[in-house]
């Protein structure tokens, strides 16, 4: 069975509403019937966009894992911890599940959703018809752990408050929770600004060429 998309078929689906138009080559900006935003078959400069995004998430990403998330003062003195500190503090005192939270939250999480939309980006970028199938599944399950993203914001604030908590002491937030919020923020926009049906628009192309003899 051959599938035909509604940009193949000559028409424009709304990003706002959802509504499908017929697209008018002619028009420099056609709004949507129903409720008037612009109309545009894919998202404009999406791929740069996401670009910037990415390079400033992992370029926050190195401060959000090296400077301290938290500064801790008490009666014994004063201490500052990462990341990567509270993930050993809860694996040597015992408390190895939220050891492995934190882990996977805070620092699996963020490096695998950065990964899978560099793959994105790359592969949209140079037209690559490699498994679109998988790559759409990637971009769903990334866009699902978006939602989720606030996850590690928590873990933060849960790391905050456990991490070496004494009787009497004062618990601040450092540098490094500011990196590593902006680190999940930037992330999620990344995730909204690409659009997926950039992936298929190659594979289509190749198709049309093969049935229609025109050679590339």
């Amino acid at each position: 069975m051959k599938y035909i998309t509604a940009k193949r078929a000559g028409f424009v689906s709304c990003h706002a509403c959802g509504r499908v138009e017929p697209w008018q080559r002619s028009a420099l900006d056609q709004q949507c019937g129903r409720c008037g935003a612009t109309l545009h078959r894919r998202n404009p400069d999406s791929l740069m966009r996401v670009w910037a995004l990415l390079i400033s998430a992992a370029l926050l990403y190195i401060p959000a894992n090296l400077l301290p998330v938290m500064h801790t003062a008490s009666l014994v003195g004063a201490e500052d911890d990462t990341i990567m500190s509270g993930v050993v503090y809860f694996w040597t005192s015992g408390d190895w599940p939220l050891a492995v939270i934190v882990f996977i939250a805070s620092i699996m999480v963020p490096m695998l959703k950065l990964s899978v939309l560099v793959l994105l980006t790359i592969t949209a970028q140079r037209r690559s018809k490699w498994r679109p199938d998988q790559r759409t599944k990637l971009y769903r399950i990334v866009e699902r752990i978006g939602r989720w993203s606030m996850l590690d914001v928590f873990v933060v604030t849960l790391t905050v408050a456990l991490v070496r908590f004494n009787s009497l002491a004062v618990i601040t937030a450092g540098p490094g929770a500011l990196a590593f919020g902006s680190v999940v923020i930037l992330t999620m926009l990344a995730s909204m600004q690409f659009d997926p049906r950039l992936i298929w628009d190659y594979v289509d192309e190749r198709k049309d060429r093969k049935t229609t003899g025109i050679k590339p």
